[in-house]
Parts: structure tokens; sequence; C-alpha cells
């Protein structure tokens, strides 16, 4: 028997604060934001990744144009506008815009220097529709729709909603930077080498303190890296040091992705990367052990396929594989232990150093190209349509110059470049507010309404969406107009409904 006289001092004070800071104790964690004078909010959680590169907008000055560039400044891309006057998108934009000038329905304008590291475009263009006689200066006829007055459009329909598209298609076709391996994308995580403040709020120590022992831990941010550093100790029955992200206040969806990767320079050592699914502190996780080479940088993949349901590092093998739809944590260990009782074979008691470069997921084909249609773009013509149910556009397509058709041959033009696409086709746009309920649809026959602030929205999280890639689909609000768009379920309605069309 151990003789309790030799154990080393347990730290109490550090397992409270472990237990604290992870929100286990939900009084103590909120009376701790408190002295420190922090609120709970999101900015000290990723918001599930984004996009390595520019992201080029086209028709960012418009009614959704605009409003995908604010959101995507906010959530630090970096942008690149296309606009046809620079002094007016400045002004409009901000100075956090890089801003190319240019004109789709000008081929010899979109040059080379458009396209440097962008990796998607995200298509807001459209042929200007205003009422006969003019506008007044807010536009506020043209807000209102087309139901309230006589519309006329100002340029074709041809050059600009198929021409124009389909010379900014040809121009990302030539100029796109390249995809990963295997013609995938990647979806950074965390990026270490550019830190920001939340960084150093989501990861925290879990150490072999919370069962008794004595190693200690932590994460620093040093020389563009994520250290994970410190001294692990078998006193005591110890034995595993490690670092965890809090639970993500949205969890990560990396559907449609075959795994992470991390990019990382270790010591020699063994160590194990975990996934947790469920915000329980202490649930099943999922486990992946992997070997470093000593003051060497590699990359690590940790394929979606191959990680192991543990729980206490015991597993189970009745365990349900990863849903990587929902990600609520990350882990770093160093343990004496792999699984089932069986020792790490490359483990030592003492000093250790792991630096962390990058997260990131790799291996899921996303959207190049996101275009703004319009809801009714196939129904002009289509046999047995009742043109008294119809919005307007489609009622008077042939008057306004063929809108809706040139648009669907727009479309086409998407479809058949062969790059990664989502096309998008709003129902009537308004300027209500947004953050109203959606419905997707496929088919083209719903008819409704539904903000541009929601199109907007839509547009910036399609970026990020496997599943949604090379997908056409309708979109409108809700009649419970109360409830929010519920984002994951919107995608995978669309995700599952073309996969069991396949199956």
């Amino acid at each position: 028997m151990t003789n309790q006289n030799n154990r080393s001092k347990w730290d109490f004070g550090r397992f409270l604060q472990t237990l604290t800071y992870f929100e286990v104790i939900p009084f103590f964690n909120c009376l701790q934001r408190l002295l420190q004078g922090r609120a709970k909010d999101n900015k000290d959680k990723p918001i599930g990744g984004k996009r390595v590169g520019v992201i080029l907008v086209a028709g960012a000055t418009g009614g959704v144009g605009k409003r995908v560039v604010r959101r995507l400044v906010e959530r630090g891309y970096q942008v690149r506008a296309l606009v046809r006057n620079t002094h007016k998108a400045r002004e409009m934009l901000g100075d956090n815009v890089e801003l190319f000038e240019g004109d789709i329905t000008i081929p010899e304008t979109l040059t080379a220097e458009m396209m440097p590291n962008v990796t998607a475009v995200i298509c807001c263009t459209g042929v200007r529709v205003q009422p006969v006689g003019g506008d007044t200066p807010d536009r506020a006829k043209y807000y209102q729709g087309i139901k309230f007055y006589m519309p006329e459009v100002v340029d074709s329909p041809e050059i600009v909603d198929y021409q124009g598209i389909k010379n900014l298609v040809q121009v990302a076709a030539n100029y796109f930077t390249p995809l990963t391996e295997g013609g995938s994308d990647e979806k950074v995580v965390f990026d270490f080498t550019n830190p920001s403040d939340d960084i150093k709020n989501t990861w925290g120590a879990v150490d072999d303190v919370v069962m008794g022992g004595v190693s200690q831990s932590g994460m620093q941010l040093v020389e563009g890296t994520a250290l994970f550093a410190g001294n692990v100790s078998t006193d005591n029955s110890g034995g595993f040091a490690s670092v965890r992200t809090r639970n993500f206040d949205t969890p990560i969806d990396l559907a449609g992705y075959k795994g992470v990767e991390l990019r990382v320079r270790g010591d020699g050592k063994r160590y194990k990367f975990f996934i947790r699914t469920e915000a329980r502190w202490d649930g099943v996780a999922y486990s992946y052990s992997f070997d470093t080479v000593a003051n060497t940088w590699m990359n690590v993949r940790v394929p979606f396929a191959d990680l192991i349901p543990v729980f206490r590092a015991k597993t189970l093998q009745d365990g349900e594989p990863i849903n990587p739809s929902k990600i609520c944590s990350f882990q770093l260990m160093l343990s004496k232990f792999e699984y089932d009782g069986e020792l790490n074979p490359k483990f030592s008691p003492g000093g250790f150093a792991l630096q962390v470069e990058f997260i990131k997921a790799y291996g899921g084909a996303m959207p190049q190209f996101i275009m703004v249609s319009s809801a009714g773009v196939t129904r002009p013509g289509r046999p047995g349509i009742n043109l008294e149910e119809e919005p307007p556009a489609v009622r008077m397509n042939d008057q306004l110059g063929g809108i809706l058709t040139w648009k669907l041959r727009g479309e086409e033009s998407v479809r058949e470049s062969g790059i990664p696409y989502t096309i998008i086709r709003p129902c009537a746009l308004t300027e209500e507010p947004g953050g109203k309920a959606l419905i997707f649809e496929q088919g083209d026959n719903i008819r409704g309404k539904v903000s541009r602030e929601d199109i907007a929205e839509l547009c910036v999280r399609s970026l990020e969406q496997p599943k949604v890639c090379n997908l056409t689909f309708e979109v409108k609000e809700a009649e419970d107009t109360q409830s929010s768009p519920d984002w994951e379920s919107l995608f995978s309605s669309l995700h599952d409904r073309i996969a069991a069309i396949k199956s």
C-alpha cells in the first residue's frame, strides 16, 4: 500500500480554479467573471473558423453586398470589394476593405490584379430595377419592392445578369488560388501565428490535480505559436497534463471534412488530441494519439474515422462514431497511459513542450463561388404556371427585359464552370430587420419574402459549408417570425435531401 505520509501535497486551490474556469461550478465562475470585470459573451470563443485567403465581393455597394462586406469584416476576414467607383465605395464600406475598381460587364477591367490570394467570390450583382420615372434619392421606392410601383430596368439583363456573371466566373476560374490536396479546402479553427485575445481566454489547464495529482501545465502564446508545456508527475497516482478549450458557445460544424490537422513541433513524446461533441465536463471524448519528433515541425492529421470514443482513457466498444457537426471542445494531453490500462511507450515524467501553429479542418470541398440569384427564375414559360399567383417579377419577366430568364442563364454559367458553387435564390427582398426563421426549398416553387439582412448572413455562413457545395436552393422567411434561423438544421436539411436522392 502507498504510504500516505509520502504523498505530495495536493493543491486544492488549483483544483477549484480548474473547475471554475471550465464552468463546472457555475456560481464560482460567475463570481470570478464579476471580480475580473469580464462579461460572458461570444468574444472569447471561436465562431467556427474561417477560410484562409481573401474573399472577393462583387456588387459590394448594393443592398445585399454592403451587408455581406460588413459581416465579413466583423468576423475578421480579408475582404476585397469589386466596385465601379472607389471613392463612393470607400465612403460606404469604410477603411477595412480593399477596393478594386472594375465592372463585370467590361471584361478588360477584370484583370489578374483582382485575384491574388482570392479563395472565394460572393456575387451580389444584379441589373438595377427602379420605378418608371425614377426614384427618390434614398431609393425608398426601390426598397419597398416592385409590387408597389411600375418598374423598369436601367441596364440590360442580358449584359449584367448573364454576360457579366459569365465574365466574373471566367476570371475566377483562371486565377483562383488552388484548393488543397484532393481538390478539397480547409477551414482554420485556431491560427496561433496571428493570435487574437479570444485565444488567450479559451484554453485552460486540466491536469491530474482533478484526480489528486500534482502535474502542472499551461498554454502560452510564444513566437507565433501556442506552447503547451509544463511538468508531468506520477506522484499521488497521477501522470497526465493537458490543456482544453472551454465549450464553444456555438458548436463548430465540420461535417463534410475528413478530419482535423495540427501543425506541431514536439519533444519526441507521444501526445493525445481529443474532440468532444457534448458540453458535459466528464463525458465521452474522441481520442487520437500521435508521436512527435524532437525539435521538428510536422503536420499531424487526425481523421474523424480514426478517432476512438473513450471515457477516462477506457475505450467504449459500443461507442457511437463522432458527429463532426457538433464539436464542443478540443484538448491536448500528455499522459503515461494509452488506453485500457496500457502504458504510453514514449512517456517519461518531467518537463515537456509541444508547440502548435494551427488547428484546422481538412478535406472538405467548400463553395468558392456564391451567387445571389432569385426565386422564380425557372417559372417564365413553365407549363401549368398560373401567372396570377406569381410574384410581379415572374408576371413581368418580358416587360423587364427577360430579367429572370437571363438570371437563370447566369446561374448556368456558374454551374458549368467547374468551380465549387452555391446558388442562393431569395424570394422578394425586403429592408426589414433580419434574424427571422427561414425556410429552404429546392425546385423553385416557393413564394414569399426575406430580409436582405438574412440573405447577407446566409452568404457568409454558406462560405464555410461543405453541405451546400454545388447546390442551388430557394429561401424565404417563415411565417413564425418570432424564431431565429436554425442554421445547422437548415444546411443539414439540404445535405440530407441530396444524399437521399443520390442513394
